[in-house]
């Protein structure tokens, strides 16, 4: 009898919740897709993924210094034209308010710059609510925080993309690098109900750092985390 595939999930917020591209590390199998309202279900997959690469903030500072989140000051030194996708994240207290303009001066009030949210960041805020309330410690051998035109740049020798995703070129540039990392083309062009054509390819680029994160070859920016008030590490990996 074959032994059962063992699976990574690279994870990204879509319409419809969260899109998940779950590969298989060990054993047969072919990558395979889950789109699901809650973040949740996908810790419980029954494929039970090893590790669990999202796309969302972990670990959130009380208080927000003049260069802001360490993860987000990192990473963006090595993105280029790219770096305006990292959003800056403002303090817990802000992410825990539910109107923007609340958010926004809850933010200025727990940030040395005395910086707002932007929108962008402020409609991420509902779904990092849902990564840290079901984050602990204890859970930090298994779910990771990625980015995906950091992970981009990892697959694609440490060099960003050219192109943004939001033009249809800069699709073409990303997925033609998933498919010389291993992924069909035809995978990669499927449709998904609730999760757009970027959001599918930035969870199986996440799933292709998940599967560095298992193997021990990915790195975190900075590579000294800080910790959270909940004990947190604050670190994006690739």
């Amino acid at each position: 009898m074959a032994t059962p595939a063992r699976f990574v999930a690279g994870v990204d917020g879509c319409k419809a919740g969260w899109i998940a591209v779950f590969l298989p590390v060990e054993g047969p199998g072919t990558p395979e897709v889950v789109v699901a309202p809650r973040f949740a279900e996908l810790l419980d997959d029954p494929r039970l993924p090893a590790i669990l690469a999202v796309d969302m903030p972990i670990g959130l500072p009380d208080h927000i210094g003049p260069s802001g989140r360490g993860p987000e000051k990192a990473v963006r030194l090595n993105l280029g034209k790219r770096k305006s996708s990292v959003f800056s994240v403002p303090s817990r207290g802000a992410v825990a308010a539910n109107e923007y303009r609340e958010a926004c001066r809850v933010a200025a009030s727990t940030s040395s710059a005395s910086k707002m949210v932007s929108k962008q960041a402020f409609a991420l805020f509902p779904k990092i609510r849902e990564i840290d309330a079901e984050m602990q410690p204890e859970r930090e051998a298994r779910i990771f925080e990625v980015h995906p035109e950091l992970a981009f740049w990892r697959l694609n020798g440490d060099a960003a993309m050219r192109l943004p995703k939001a033009n249809p070129a800069g699709l073409d540039e990303r997925r033609a690098l998933l498919v010389r990392h291993g992924y069909a083309d035809d995978f990669l062009l499927a449709r998904h109900r609730g999760a757009g054509a970027d959001d599918l390819l930035d969870a199986a680029a996440c799933a292709l750092i998940a599967c560095r994160i298992l193997t021990g070859d990915a790195v975190s920016f900075p590579r000294e985390p800080e910790r959270d008030s909940k004990g947190l590490r604050m670190a994006i990996w690739a």
